[in-house]
């Protein structure tokens, strides 16, 4: 099989690349910007199938190892941070994948996240009236970004004066980052935790984080170095999801003035339009990585044992074969079934939160500002570089 050379501004439009990669088959190898080898899916049925084959893994220590060995020497920027904050449930297989979510899980229950309406509302109704009375406004650090994560931040029990510098090292840790500033980043991220987690068990409040540090199921719990991972995965997953949700919702409906329309004029439609905005311009790009410990069958391909594999979430859910007229904003479609939030037993823990947010984010916004437009020409707008999210640098509006 021919490897397709990715070039590096594959994340300025991961559709078009989805698109290039599934006119050659459901599955190619590539080679990303960095070097590193590996499969890509851009095949719904593949997709979802593979996000569920237990012959995929994703054991952080077993994935480190098959890295260091198959990337070129320097060119890696995880520098510690697959080792440091790694240990988490997103990073595990059964049987230590089911204990780590079995602890998590109630937490984010739907009834659980709907007891969180009222702060959710809120929090948006004060970041709306910050914004009523300006011309003009990036949608990214005034709106998307503050609001999920004073969510997550507030849950999990971080303090308000923390969390500016908390957001800065998680968008260096999630983009393509030099080593060294993503070193920086996982170090200062692993420190902030540690003493986290050392004040939740010197002095309990009523938060999760408290909650993970003395939680016990059966006698188990978790050890020193998984909850600063889960911490990690929680508060990082927590609001970089959702903070592009509400951005990517809110250009896709500026681009579309009939979609608007629709959903200004039946603001009830907003529940199913969310999973429309998952679906058409998803958070996520590339899925986080799994390997091969055994040999895969996709489609006519066979992947070895020991390889890489990459499904491309934004790829799946604009497959045709799946949802007709795949590139086609409808916020009146049944979207359910897309893989915005993965699938199988890595499903987002976190799922029904980042709906809730994104639900009363945006009916909140187009309901405070009828005159809502774009502030910048689409050719402008600049995504950032990662395989991983997939979001806006900035998002101009006029108000």
């Amino acid at each position: 099989m021919t490897t397709v050379e990715v070039a590096e501004d594959f994340a300025q439009d991961a559709h078009l690349f989805a698109e290039m990669l599934r006119a050659g088959g459901p599955v190619r190898r590539v080679r990303m910007p960095r070097g590193l080898d590996c499969y890509v899916v851009t095949d719904f049925a593949q997709a979802r199938a593979l996000l569920a084959d237990s012959r995929l893994h994703k054991d952080n220590r077993r994935a480190y190892e098959l890295f260091e060995a198959k990337f070129p020497a320097g060119a890696t920027n995880q520098g510690g941070f697959g080792e440091a904050l790694g240990r988490h449930m997103l990073n595990t297989d059964p049987p230590d994948h089911s204990r780590l979510r079995k602890l998590v899980n109630k937490a984010f229950t739907g009834r659980t996240v709907a007891r969180l309406r009222p702060r959710i509302e809120e929090i948006t109704t004060e970041l709306l009236d910050a914004l009523a009375g300006q011309e003009r406004a990036d949608l990214l650090p005034s709106f998307a970004a503050p609001l999920p994560i004073t969510v997550i931040c507030e849950l999990l029990g971080v303090a308000p004066e923390d969390r500016t510098e908390f957001a800065a090292w998680s968008k260096t840790l999630l983009s393509a980052s030099s080593p060294e500033d993503a070193q920086h980043a996982a170090q200062s991220m692993h420190a902030y935790l540690t003493g986290l987690v050392e004040q939740k068990r010197a002095e309990p409040a009523e938060d999760l984080l408290s909650d993970l540090v003395h939680a016990s199921d059966d006698g188990d719990s978790l050890s020193g170095d998984e909850l600063i991972s889960m911490a990690f995965l929680l508060l990082v997953a927590g609001h970089e999801t959702t903070v592009n949700l509400i951005a990517n919702s809110v250009l896709a409906l500026l681009r579309e003035p009939e979609q608007l329309a629709l959903l200004r004029a039946d603001p009830s439609l907003m529940p199913g339009a969310v999973e429309e905005f998952l679906r058409f311009d998803g958070p996520i790009h590339l899925a986080t990585l799994r390997f091969t410990a055994a040999p895969v069958e996709v489609g006519e391909l066979t992947i070895p044992q020991g390889e890489f594999v990459l499904i491309s979430l934004l790829g799946a859910n604009r497959d045709g074969e799946r949802f007709p007229e795949p590139d086609r904003l409808d916020v009146t479609r049944a979207a359910g079934g897309h893989l915005a939030f993965g699938h199988g037993i890595h499903y987002c823990v976190g799922a029904p939160l980042a709906r809730l947010e994104a639900e009363i984010a945006l009916a909140g916004l187009l309901a405070r500002f009828p005159d809502l437009a774009l502030d910048a020409k689409e050719s402008d707008l600049v995504y950032r570089y990662s395989s991983l999210v997939h979001g806006l640098e900035a998002l101009p509006v006029r108000l």
